[in-house]
């Protein structure tokens, strides 16, 4: 029997490439066109793009990272991917001829794991949106980041930071170290964006330094099963490993997408990219810049797709909406008066034409505002109003938002509580307790007494914490208490240690 050939979505690692900063006069100047006629209608044609890279080009920069952290033993199936990224493609089953070509295509670290630290590398691009050095790129970039470079289009190497991330939408965003004010770019308005759209993508594909290359919008709202917000711009401008992170632009020179990931089945480009829509792509990253972690509103429903068969079954038109099979207890659905057997059709004004479009339009909504909802039941339309609630942890939120604040309280942490998400990225056994250290911001009072990121805080004042909203409490109850410094005790890999953080 001859073996089918295999299907692979590669996270596109379109990490090195200077990032573009949009000079708005594009816009009003315009790109000079050519129009061609045919029978029916008139299609235009750009006679060059140089204009538009010379303007954006600026604000396009490079992204190198390090990770010395040990490996890791990765769950069952591969996704080729960034070092750290570490979510199985459905599928795909481990096997040493498919590892062999990791090797070959991404470099180390894509083998089997092997025991013992190592020197990880690995490389993406970006974009800057703020002249104090916000840099937009994707999350799977910097997913396993000890240290964080940016490459400027100058040729300058500056450090950078994680300001925040969100592994849901593979966004992250980055804060430069310097006092400096740098070209940006902006976004656009990626609603409008139509299939048949010229739209150009630069970042630094295999390290050659910053490359432009144009395409078209060949499709709008792909669902990749990268995550539960799928709702990609697809492209055939050519993007590879380097471009991860990147920009995509319209004609106008602004950005109406973040380049992410490929389709391919020989791991080079062959004409299908996609990228994340710059109208998602903004929520998440005003997020991130205000509070460091993305807060989401939760409906408590559990969903399925409506078939032609239950579409008939339930008095249905037709095949649409979201048939609810399950209501979490106490959620804003369950108070609401939704129950299992309701088909959601509409969602704050919104059509639900399809069970995957529900999810985004819950995570998008604003948390505590009464929201309607079509439904079908028996029957019959009605509308229900729940009041949106936040899902996630909060109480990461909560302890994250103190410690980014000035103070005697800015230990320099990151932190989150133990998931099963957590615990797989991290190799974290069942059995560990603590709240898990994400990043430790420079400079700071943790990175003097050399936390790292991957550390579990087991104790704070010799007291228990499983979240940083309880460690968040003990701290500030030290400080009260006029104590100068707060004891901490550290998991790293299998050894303890007490180490002392100032307050003051």
């Amino acid at each position: 029997m001859k073996n089918k050939p295999k299907r692979i979505v590669l996270v596109a690692l379109l990490f090195l490439g200077p990032i573009l900063v949009v000079d708005t006069s594009i816009a009003s100047s315009g790109v000079s066109l050519n129009s061609m006629a045919t029978d029916s209608h008139s299609v235009v044609r750009p006679d060059s793009f140089a204009d538009l890279v010379d303007a954006v080009g600026p604000a396009v920069v490079s992204i190198t990272t390090r990770n010395s952290s040990a490996s890791k033993k990765s769950p069952d199936g591969i996704r080729p991917s960034m070092p750290g990224d570490r979510r199985p493609v459905p599928g795909f089953q481990r096997n040493p001829e498919f590892e062999q070509f990791l090797h070959r295509f991404f470099g180390p670290g894509h083998t089997a794991p092997t025991p013992g630290p190592r020197q990880g590398r690995a490389q993406g691009s970006g974009f800057i949106i703020d002249p104090s050095g916000l840099v937009v790129t994707n999350h799977h970039v910097v997913a396993r980041a000890d240290e964080i470079e940016v490459v400027l289009a100058d040729g300058r190497t500056l450090p950078a930071r994680i300001q925040g991330h969100d592994p849901k939408t593979d966004i992250a965003l980055l804060q430069i170290d310097s006092d400096e004010k740098f070209p940006f770019v902006r976004f656009g308005d990626s609603t409008k964006a139509r299939v048949g759209d010229w739209v150009i993508a630069i970042g630094n594909p295999f390290g050659l330094g910053g490359t432009a290359t144009t395409g078209i919008i060949s499709a709008r709202g792909r669902d990749i099963n990268a995550g539960p917000y799928d709702d990609y711009i697809q492209i055939d401008a050519p993007i590879n490993r380097g471009n991860s992170g990147g920009p995509l632009f319209d004609t106008s020179g602004l950005v109406i997408g973040v380049n992410t990931a490929i389709y391919s089945p020989s791991g080079g480009n062959v004409g299908i990219g996609f990228a994340v829509p710059a109208e998602q792509a903004e929520k998440i990253i005003a997020q991130l810049r205000d509070r460091g972690v993305v807060l989401r509103a939760w409906l408590g429903v559990h969903i399925q797709r409506v078939t032609p068969d239950l579409a008939e079954s339930f008095g249905l038109d037709k095949s649409r909406g979201a048939l609810v099979s399950k209501v979490e207890p106490d959620s804003p659905a369950e108070n609401a008066g939704i129950v299992p057997g309701d088909i959601i059709l509409g969602f704050d004004g919104n059509t639900v034409d399809r069970m995957k479009r529900l999810p985004r339009l819950v995570a998008s909504a604003t948390i505590g505002d009464k929201v309607g909802i079509s439904i079908w039941r028996d029957g019959r339309g009605i509308t229900l109003y729940p009041v949106m609630q936040p899902t996630g942890n909060t109480s990461q939120i909560a302890a994250y938002s103190s410690q980014r604040d000035h103070g005697p309280l800015n230990l320099g942490l990151l932190l989150s509580a133990l998931d099963h998400d957590t615990r797989q990225r991290y190799g974290i056994g069942a059995d560990a307790a603590g709240i898990l250290v994400e990043q430790v911001k420079p400079g700071s009072p943790a990175a003097d007494k050399g936390l790292k990121r991957g550390d579990l805080i087991v104790q704070v004042e010799r007291r228990p914490v499983d979240t940083p909203a309880r460690m968040t409490e003990l701290v500030h109850t030290a400080y009260q208490n006029n104590q100068k410094v707060v004891l901490l005790l550290i998991q790293r890999k299998d050894q303890q240690h007490f180490v002392t953080l100032r307050l003051a």
